[in-house]
């Protein structure tokens, strides 16, 4: 047995991409997608129908450029999503434009457009997709509303505890700690020191995270994202979920052997874990106080909103080759 098969059989493995074959290859239960993903698949031959498809959805949509591209990068999305969901079994994530983070209508505006493409798509958003929204107080209370009508979340950027907390309270159904981000952050601050999986401070995050979301019985699912070595990965055996990129699910499975669960449900159950305020005064106030989480929230929405803004380039190019207008 490989890397891989064992840690499928204590986590729940998912893929980060949006090369579908690359999902295919590995046969993970869930895919994610973001801005990056979708403008590096984007532009690979075999998804070129799935851009141009989207590019003549967008046209008939709308007139003024602006609608028009929103249309079209809500459809290209919807596209991968469906395209993705055909090679999984289980649910694929969609990312809402960063842009929107802090405001809560219309964010859950635009995820209920995108539902709706999902239903004209044949698929029940419901079943098989989460909406992939930043951990900001805006977005969490859009999250709340949505999960209210059963259409359920995936709270990206989170860095800190006081975040996890608010969307456990909030009863989102998904959350995406950021482990390897939260180690660059470290790194720089702290230049030269060198942090061994187990004392890696992404690691301890989502630990720290499980551990209260066990102890505490929220049902949220902790999902491990933004890796940056295979050694992470092993070190979170036995959370929720993994969401892991190819090249660190080829390494998986290259190497033989069996992986150790490292967090195990029934041991968090015996911490002594005080109950943390999910108010919105304690939320921004904690957030404040955490220099990294503070700082990294800023970037991740500054960096997945300029990636947008190149998937919005790519697709401005695309229409022109194409001969632009109606």
């Amino acid at each position: 047995m490989n890397q891989l098969e064992s840690l499928k059989q204590i986590s729940i493995v998912v893929a980060d991409t949006g090369d579908i074959q690359s999902i295919a290859e590995y046969r993970p239960q869930d895919a994610t997608t973001n801005p990056s993903l979708l403008y590096k698949a984007a532009q690979m031959p075999a998804y070129r129908h799935l851009v141009e498809e989207a590019l003549r959805f967008g046209k008939d949509k709308a007139i003024d450029p602006e609608t028009q591209m929103r249309w079209t990068l809500d459809k290209l999305a919807v596209n991968f999503g469906v395209e993705i969901l055909r090679v999984i079994p289980g649910r694929v994530s969609t990312e809402i434009d960063a842009r929107l983070s802090f405001d809560t209508e219309a964010t859950i505006e635009r995820v209920e457009t995108l539902v709706g493409l999902y239903q004209q798509a044949g698929i029940d958003p419901g079943e098989r997709v989460l909406f992939k929204i930043a951990s900001t107080w805006e977005g969490i209370r859009a999250a709340e509303r949505l999960e209210r009508k059963a259409i359920h979340c995936n709270m990206t950027l989170l860095f800190s505890l006081s975040q996890a907390v608010v969307c456990a309270d909030a009863g989102v159904t998904l959350i995406s700690p950021f482990v390897g981000r939260i180690l660059d952050w470290y790194k720089q601050a702290n230049p030269g020191v060198d942090y061994p999986p187990d004392e890696d401070p992404g690691v301890q995050s989502v630990r720290c995270i499980y551990q209260y979301y066990k102890r505490h019985g929220y049902r949220t699912t902790v999902m491990g994202a933004s890796f940056r070595n295979v050694g992470e990965i092993l070190a979170l055996a036995g959370c929720d979920a993994l969401t892991i990129s190819p090249q660190f699910l080829a390494e998986l499975a290259a190497n033989e052997g069996e992986v150790q669960r490292r967090l195990d449900p029934e041991a968090a159950m015996t911490l002594d874990l005080p109950k943390i305020a999910p108010d919105e005064p304690a939320f921004r106030w904690a957030l404040n106080e955490d220099a990294m989480a503070s700082e990294k929230l800023a970037e991740g929405i500054r960096l997945f909103t300029a990636d947008t803004r190149r998937l919005e380039q790519l697709v401005g190019t695309l229409h022109q080759d194409a001969g632009g207008g109606r």
